[in-house]
């Protein structure tokens, strides 16, 4: 078989395709780190993601992060060599692999900002769009290959495109295979921030910084509501009553409340947040 996927010999000193550093603070920064594949996503890439990020979920100082690519290139998205002679079951284990990773970010207790610089495809587009805020620039190209080469949109796309630029884009994006440039994923609500080319890491790690301030239960409690919708409403209310009777008795309203009273701006940092 050709190009089958293996798990990497040693998660004890593995090759750094994946760097994490803290660009300020109460902010962690993943970079993909394969410049000679433009950051192509691989066996290893995915395996080094989960496992930093799983690392990053359990340091209580880290309260957003900022997901991007060396080079100046978010990623050209799978490795498509690293697909060729998969059996049925081991394509079901490289799906199960990549899922891991999709729940993580979706569910993260914590903002995730995608740095969109330059060539962002396939696979990443569907990680930027399991997070929360993406960031890219006039000359970010974003490419959905996957009609192409007779596969289906995965990394949850066929769900979180449509939710983001609506179902109608989503289609006519997905079926034309054509390139969308930062300018128009900007007007079709794709990118939530559109800065020149070089502003865009500065921009994702500054927007991380501005949402590391936020009350992290509620802002967790909100953010697994909107990925996870209420089939009606009055499974909806059910869910409000439940988060709010948490958050009312939580410190972070003690702090909002007591910010409110004294006409200040909250301070969410030194607030808890275990609730």
């Amino acid at each position: 078989m050709t190009g089958v996927e293996k798990p990497m010999k040693s998660l004890a000193n593995p090759d750094p395709v994946v760097l994490v550093d803290q660009p300020v603070p109460h902010v962690a920064r993943l970079l993909i780190n394969r410049p000679d594949k433009r950051n192509a996503i691989d066996f290893d890439v995915r395996e080094q993601l989960t496992q930093r990020f799983i690392e990053l979920l359990n340091d209580r100082t880290t309260r957003a992060l900022v997901i991007g690519g060396v080079g100046g290139v978010f990623s050209a998205g799978g490795d498509v060599p690293s697909m060729r002679g998969l059996t049925e079951a081991q394509a079901r284990e490289r799906m199960q692999h990549i899922h891991v990773l999709c729940r993580l970010v979706a569910t993260a207790r914590f903002p995730v900002v995608s740095a969109m610089e330059g060539i962002a495809a396939g696979a990443v587009v569907g990680l930027a769009l399991l997070g929360d805020v993406i960031v890219g620039g006039p000359g970010t190209r974003v490419m959905f290959p996957f009609l192409r080469l007779g596969l289906v949109p995965d990394w949850g796309q066929l769900l979180t495109l449509p939710r983001r630029v609506g179902i109608g884009p989503a289609r006519r994006i997905l079926t034309s295979g054509k390139t969308v440039d930062g300018e128009e994923a900007q007007r079709i609500g794709l990118l939530d921030a559109l800065v020149p080319d070089d502003q865009v890491m500065d921009t994702a790690v500054l927007r991380a910084s501005e949402l590391a301030r936020l009350p992290q239960v509620a802002f967790s409690r909100m953010k697994l509501r909107l990925n996870e919708v209420s089939g009606s409403l009055a499974e909806e209310l059910a869910r409000e009553e439940n988060d709010q009777a948490v958050c009312l008795l939580g410190d972070e309203f003690k702090e909002g409340y007591a910010a409110f009273s004294e006409k200040r701006a909250p301070n969410f940092m030194d607030a808890g947040g275990n609730q």
